[in-house]
């Protein structure tokens, strides 16, 4: 359904140390960069897109990445903590959302829920 998606950051290079280690477990890697933005997904294919907000606070959002495989949404909670990231729920079953929903969830520099799913 979505071709990518944009962010505010007020932080860029905080934005882009936080994703670049939280996003490398499920494949995603740094993709572009300048002083006004970043672009994560899988290599050749940018779908996560930073933007500077110049003066501006960054409002809070909600985004999922899916994860191929338990271990990958742990290493991407493990790796954002390390980054950065606050915790927001670790991995582990969502029974409440699914039987087989398994997610980590964290919070961003900016305060946005950012979360890894496997179902």
């Amino acid at each position: 359904m979505y071709d990518h998606i944009g962010l505010k950051v007020t932080n860029l290079n905080a934005s882009v140390r936080f994703y670049t280690d939280a996003l490398a477990p499920l494949g995603h890697i740094l993709a572009s960069r300048d002083d006004t933005g970043a672009g994560f997904g899988p290599p050749g294919a940018p779908a996560l897109w930073l933007y500077l907000a110049k003066g501006q606070k960054a409002a809070v959002a909600h985004v999922a990445f899916t994860a191929p495989n338990h271990a990958a949404v742990k290493a991407f909670h493990a790796a954002g903590l390390k980054a950065g990231g606050r915790d927001n729920g670790g991995a582990g079953p969502r029974a409440d959302y699914s039987p087989t929903y398994y997610a980590a969830f964290l919070i961003d520099p900016d305060g946005n829920n950012v979360e890894a799913v496997c179902i």
